[in-house]
């Protein structure tokens, strides 16, 4: 009788890397902001804490709906009294490693954004304890150059669809 002995296979040491590595998975709301002033169509943008032009968002609380949270994150941040939420923009997919509670952690984020507009003489009062540390208002034909992130790019063009549909009206 013949014993037949294998070689157990191994995990690849790269797949191993892979187990240990920790993944949180996270949801977020946002909101892209606009307000109609003097005949004119401006959105609102905040420097973040990457130092990037960007929108606000941030985690859905417990008991709270996303978009509850979309708008919670958008008057927090940029220090807005009042906005009506108008349209669902979309969701986008990011994978980044955390600086501020869970630190190195690699997180992949679901952010759901949502369309909002505020009041003609709205003043944007950016809050740097919520990571917003300055706020502009900028012409439509602008947003999308100004924005410092490119994953945004779909979303914002479904803002400016809407609201360039809803000016036609």
């Amino acid at each position: 009788m013949q014993n037949v002995i294998r070689k157990k296979k191994r995990p690849s040491k790269s797949s191993a890397r892979v187990k240990q590595r920790r993944v949180d998975r996270e949801i977020s709301a946002g909101g892209i902001v606009f307000r109609r002033n003097g005949g004119k169509i401006e959105f609102a943008l905040m420097l973040d804490s990457y130092d990037k032009w960007a929108f606000p968002k941030g985690h859905v609380e417990q008991g709270e709906s996303i978009e509850e949270a979309a708008a919670r994150e958008t008057l927090e941040e940029l220090g807005l009294s009042e906005i009506r939420l108008l349209e669902t923009l979309g969701k986008i997919d990011i994978w980044f490693r955390d600086r501020f509670q869970k630190k190195g952690t690699l997180i992949h984020k679901d952010i759901h954004y949502f369309l909002f507009e505020t009041n003609a003489d709205a003043e944007l009062h950016p809050d740097p304890e919520e990571h917003a540390y300055e706020g502009k208002w900028i012409r439509p034909e602008k947003l999308l150059e100004v924005s410092s992130y490119t994953d945004m790019e779909p979303v914002l063009k479904r803002a400016l669809a809407y609201v360039e549909d809803s000016s036609a009206r």
